[in-house]
């Protein structure tokens, strides 16, 4: 983010049928774009007030507000239903994620479907991960002070 400014990033558990969200797929409608809106705030109100718990005049401060659904994560995501991380059912305890290193040389895994899991630090670790199945983290280091980052 710009000087002065910061980044604050809600999200909730994925827990309610796609179908609450599926009728909007595509619309072109304004109507049904308005109710699309109205729906989003309505799901966004419990993080608002998540964070007016820590941050009282938020709402007030905030520049820039985007309300994601799992509409707006299968379009720009490219992800089914909106989903994120494996499919999983709840009780199966002997399921894991996938680590980094695959059957394939030189194929690496990383992301939200691998260990650690779902939640952007630990897809930042999982990348973090993979490349230090490629490299030693000295090997990381001395490459960056060789480019001088």
């Amino acid at each position: 983010s710009p000087p002065g400014r910061h980044v604050i990033h809600a999200y909730t558990a994925g827990n309610e049928p796609y179908s609450v969200w599926e009728k909007y797929k595509g619309v072109r409608d304004r109507e049904k774009n308005e109710e699309y809106e109205k729906l989003k705030e309505e799901r966004a109100k419990c993080l608002w007030e998540a964070v007016e718990k820590h941050i009282p005049d938020i709402r007030q401060r905030v520049k820039v507000s985007l309300v994601g659904t799992p509409l707006t994560h299968e379009r720009f995501n490219r992800r089914y239903k909106g989903t994120y991380g494996p499919a999983i059912s709840a009780g199966q305890s002997d399921v894991s994620f996938p680590g980094s290193i695959t059957p394939l040389q030189g194929l690496y895994r990383c992301g939200d479907s691998t260990n650690p899991g779902i939640g952007v630090p630990a897809v930042a670790a999982s990348g973090a991960m993979s490349a230090a199945a490629i490299m030693s983290v000295w090997d990381h280091l001395q490459l960056l002070n060789k480019i001088r980052f």
